[in-house]
């Protein structure tokens, strides 16, 4: 392969929801410029970028793929994203990764809940947007009706620039509204050679209408163009995709296409599309990189060969026999293989060996990378996903890519005796591959949790775990980290006195608890007057009170948010210590604190959940069958309705997979620990009972 510029590159994201064809198009778009020599199916396990044992057995993809085309004299970047929300964080990678999106829909499905997430993300990124219609030649494919749907959910600003020739079984080929050309594939099943034909008679009429539509639609952005519009004067077909790619930079149109990607019907046609209306790295706007060891300047990053090298890790992935493959994307300069650039991030240096371009598993040693350009080698020491990669003379870090919170917890121990410490491994190693796939050891539970962003990711990295590393785990609900508190005061003694032959133990103290402030914490008063105990005794006392509060009264659970005055006590010249006096401090709060009316506390979390009104009715009821506390609604800005409450920890387990099903995938939230609350009754008892059990059972 020749070397590219910036300016002969196009970095294309395939984003949308699960099932909508966007590893059947990838591996269509690269088999029909010569790139593979066989066009994949995911039902045989053969496309060019799901290749991974989990992908191949589930028949969806997991991870990011990146692929290749070579296209009209033009680079196509292509990273295939997955589409189930399970697996968002590589999705919102691959955008970060490419400087346009290409959202598949399928023609029967439509609009879906992962469509309408990656489109939110693509605009909020400023990126350019393709839309297709794919699957046209499965049975009750409808691309008009794929159409209104986008339109009416997704953005008015829609317009197709190809509509088929057919539809369903009798899909046959495209007709292209910039070209005034109808595309009639014969050769199915190979490379998705066409032939150009004349608009037949039957759909002049159709076409016409669509035609009228796209020409009004484009002109309606330049002034220039809609002047003469106006006129009465025809636009060309090269001035119009001059205006639809300009239009496209500034969000203002979103072209439509369609494909049937397995029988390869409109594949080379898109193609020529995407390197006619995607911008090149060149004409990206530029990136707003940090300089200094603080960050505490900004410096604009622009696609130029002349400019210093700057480039960000956008995946890491594990592979056998051959360790970490590092996938970045560079936003400035050039790189040569074996070349030494600077981790910013980090502040090691590494040595870029064997330089190569992806083609999904298969990687093609290059000499160099220009600006704009995706490659990835293997095996560096200290480089991970969202590390910039500079150079020591122009150290600068590239802005990270924001990857979403993890929504489902779970406690993750290994089922063999001895395997903790390789499953912390192998768990830390599955985060260098997926950011969202978070571990971390919970001190008040003393459990490791693992967290994702759904269910389906946490059993996948279970089977990864045990394919890769040979150790088997289990998943299971978290412990919820309760708190006990008092609510009155009370008083007592707490002395010990122990006579072993020789020197004793003794110990004496009179304690006051009272209960403080929720969220106030432990205060230690010393209150002795007379030197009935002497000073260097009272921390002594401190500690004990402490420690015993460590194990509560009620269930086993820290007790918070009370005060202790120590007012009276006794000691003996020769038995008394400090062990004695905080042996006193622990018999003293087991004496009092059950007297002071303990009262369990539970977490609470403060929730906000977005839906479409549709769904509302449904959203609040099951909140409330949570035992939430409804706080209020607003219309949020990105469309939907935002619902705020206060819910109980202990009520949100799995409810990522509720609010999917509820919502039918149209509902997110984000949640965060409010505070603590005193447990009902019915709740403490049955916290009480079950920590009675697991006491048993231990």
């Amino acid at each position: 392969m020749r070397e590219y510029r910036s300016e002969e590159i196009r970095n294309i994201a395939l984003v949308g929801h699960g099932g909508s064809g966007k590893t059947t198009l990838t591996d269509a778009l690269v088999h029909a410029a010569g790139g593979s020599n066989r066009h994949g199916a995911i039902r045989d396990g053969t496309t060019l970028t799901d290749n991974s044992e989990e992908e191949i057995q589930r028949g969806f993809s997991i991870n990011l793929g990146c692929a290749h085309a070579e296209w009209d004299g033009v680079k196509l970047n292509l990273v295939d994203t997955p589409g189930f929300l399970d697996f968002v964080g590589d999705a919102v990678a691959g955008l970060a990764a490419a400087d346009g999106a290409l959202v598949c829909l399928g023609a029967t499905a439509g609009v879906e809940a992962g469509t309408e997430l990656m489109f939110r993300e693509a605009l909020d990124r400023a990126d350019p947007v393709l839309f297709v219609v794919t699957m046209m030649d499965r049975e009750f494919a409808d691309f008009d009706h794929v159409y209104r749907e986008v339109r009416d959910r997704l953005s008015s600003r829609v317009v197709p620039v190809e509509i088929p020739l057919g539809q369903g079984a009798d899909f046959r080929g495209v007709m292209n509204l910039f070209t005034g050309k109808a595309y009639v594939y014969q050769s199915v099943g190979r490379t998705g050679e066409a032939v150009e034909q004349e608009i037949p008679e039957s759909e002049r009429a159709n076409f016409e209408r669509y035609r009228e539509a796209l020409i009004e639609a484009i002109s309606a952005t330049d002034d220039g163009l809609l002047e003469r519009y106006l006129e009465g004067v025809e636009i060309g077909r090269d001035e119009a995709i001059a205006g639809m790619k300009e239009a496209m930079k500034r969000a203002e149109l979103f072209p439509l296409f369609c494909v049937a990607a397995s029988s390869m019907i409109g594949v080379r046609a898109l193609l020529t599309e995407l390197v006619q209306l995607m911008p090149s790295a060149y004409e990206m706007e530029e990136v707003h990189a940090f300089t200094g060891a603080e960050g505490d300047g900004t410096v604009e990053i622009h696609a130029s060969d002349d400019g210093p090298f700057a480039a960000i890790v956008f995946k890491t992935m594990a592979e056998p026999h051959v360790g970490d493959v590092s996938y970045f994307r560079v936003f400035s300069g050039q790189v040569a293989s074996g070349q030494d650039v600077y981790n910013a991030t980090r502040d090691v240096v590494e040595k870029l060996g064997h330089l190569s371009i992806p083609q999904g598993k298969e990687r093609f040693e290059v000499p160099s990378l220009h600006a704009g350009d995706i490659g990835c080698v293997a095996k560096l020491r200290n480089t991970h996903t969202n590390d910039t990669l500079s150079t020591r003379e122009h150290p600068v870090r590239l802005p990270q890519i924001t990857f979403p919170d993890p929504l489902v917890d779970f406690a993750i121990s290994a089922t063999t005796r001895g395997d903790e410490e390789k499953l912390i491994t192998g768990l830390h190693r599955l985060h260098d591959e997926d950011p969202t796939l978070q571990v971390q050891y919970a001190a008040d539970t003393h459990e490791t949790i693992l967290s994702g962003t759904g269910e389906r990711q946490l059993e996948i990295a279970l089977a990864r775990l045990k394919r890769r590393y040979g150790i088997e785990a289990e998943l299971r609900r978290p412990r919820i980290a309760y708190r006990e508190t008092i609510t009155v005061p009370a008083e007592g003694q707490g002395r010990h006195k122990k006579q072993t032959g020789g020197r004793g133990q003794f110990g004496d103290c009179w304690v006051r608890l009272k209960p403080r402030e929720r969220g106030a914490g432990y205060h230690f008063h010393d209150r002795i007057t007379g030197g009935v105990i002497p000073s260097k005794y009272i921390p002594a006392v401190d500690r004990g009170i402490q420690e015993a509060s460590e194990r509560g009264v009620l269930a086993g659970f820290p007790l918070v948010d009370f005060e202790c005055e120590l007012f009276d006590g006794s000691f003996h010249t020769v038995d008394s210590n400090e062990m004695s006096f905080k042996m006193a401090g622990i018999l003293a709060f087991r004496t009092v604190a059950p007297k002071c009316v303990p009262v369990l506390l539970e977490p609470l979390d403060e929730l906000e959940v977005t839906a479409p009104a549709s769904y509302l009715g449904d959203v609040m009821g099951d909140l409330v069958s949570r035992r939430g506390q409804i706080l209020g609604t607003a219309a949020s800005p990105g469309g939907g309705t935002t619902v705020k409450a206060m819910i109980p920890e202990a009520e949100l387990h799995q409810y990522a997979g509720a609010l999917h099903s509820l919502t039918h995938g149209h509902g997110r939230f984000v949640r965060r620990l409010a505070g603590y609350e005193a447990a009902p009754p019915e709740v403490t008892e049955r916290v009480i009972a079950e920590v009675a059990r697991d006491r048993e059972a231990s």
